[in-house]
């Protein structure tokens, strides 16, 4: 089977490069070797922004505002093409004590991201003193859009084969001539690494300076007969999600644990002192889960062109923002291979 381009990972950033290629007039395939949308970008928590932006460097930061301001519109189109709707909302996410108010405030001011000081008392039960409202903070149900961005992508042409484990590349010179998987080999004229934690295992002796590995993150979820609250809630590393239907997602957790995907005791207990210093009423949480998210250096995703191999690019690393950057690292990826300007400066993330 011939095609434009061969994708291998079906999680958020895979479809949402593929929608991007397609969109271009582009032939798309995307290979992804168990069902699409069931990993990372399944089992994280939707939040659309980095948790606390100021403590991050400004590769992070212009990927992901740019990332935030493309999914309002996004999301309503996805919806009215899909009939599937992703739940985006706008629901801001306040940060609680402690944290570096002067410098919160500093780089909200310094990037026009809007903030205000409240008083906790007067807007959440529970928690008192000062918090931080960050109001253009948005969410997303991460299983729900992972649907719609599937059924988007077989709207526009693109072909889909799931459960196909891609076994590695062939490689002639200075371009990569198939894919190799357990069912057979697959050719393209070009190919896209967005496989996530898997990327270095993938790509064996021609990683080049791609450091990726899996970072487990193990999150709670809570069920009401209402939201508790409306908003996002963060206190430190710890976050509080709320669904429209009454659940509430707690996470989560970072652990250098290799490709072991076990729910432990440890991080429940952790989880839940963190729950219960806040609301100490609330009842025990329902389900538990863990997913590896793609762990770089500083979090700066991996975008662009090999080093050396002419025909191959990499979409991945974007540690625990896959889903906020996702739109804008597909924006950038195309722009690569079109020759078109980028929208700031991309030299952070370059393949070398």
């Amino acid at each position: 089977m011939q095609t434009d381009f061969l994708i291998v990972g079906g999680g958020a950033v895979g479809l949402t490069s593929a929608q991007a290629l397609l969109q271009m007039g582009y032939h798309v395939t995307l290979v992804e070797r168990g069902a699409t949308g069931q990993e990372a970008s399944w089992a994280g928590g939707g939040i659309l922004s980095p948790l606390c932006p100021w403590d991050y460097g400004e590769a992070v930061t212009q990927l992901a505002l740019r990332g935030m301001g493309m999914f309002g519109e996004a999301m309503m189109l996805l919806q009215a093409s899909t009939g599937i709707d992703p739940e985006y909302r706008r629901c801001g996410m306040l940060v609680l004590t402690p944290l570096q108010e002067k410098l919160a405030l500093e780089w909200c001011a310094n990037h026009r991201f809007p903030a205000s000081q409240v008083d906790l008392a007067e807007i959440l039960d529970g928690p008192r003193g000062r918090g931080l409202l960050l109001p253009d903070v948005a969410q997303v149900r991460n299983p729900r859009l992972l649907q719609a961005l599937r059924e988007r992508v077989l709207l526009f042409g693109g072909n889909i084969l799931e459960q196909r484990e891609v076994l590695g590349f062939d490689i002639v010179g200075d371009r990569v001539t198939g894919l190799r998987t357990a069912q057979g080999s697959l050719s393209a004229d070009a190919y896209v690494v967005a496989t996530g934690a898997w990327s270095k295992v993938l790509l064996g002796e021609h990683v080049g300076d791609l450091e990726v590995k899996p970072v487990r993150g193990q999150i709670l979820l809570f069920k009401f007969d209402s939201p508790p609250f409306d908003r996002i809630l963060l206190r430190e590393n710890l976050y509080f999600i709320p669904r429209q239907d009454g659940h509430v997602l707690v996470g989560s957790t970072l652990e250098d644990a290799g490709f072991d995907k076990s729910v432990t005791d440890e991080a429940r207990t952790s989880l839940l002192q963190g729950v219960r210093e806040l609301f100490p009423a609330w009842p025990e949480p329902i389900r538990q889960w863990a997913g590896f998210r793609p762990g770089s250096p500083d979090n700066i995703p991996t975008i662009g062109r090999h080093p050396y191999l002419a025909n191959l690019y990499a979409n991945t690393g974007h540690f625990r923002y896959g889903v906020t950057m996702s739109l804008a690292s597909a924006e950038l990826l195309v722009n690569e291979i079109e020759g078109i300007l980028q929208p700031f400066d991309t030299a952070a993330y370059r393949w070398r």
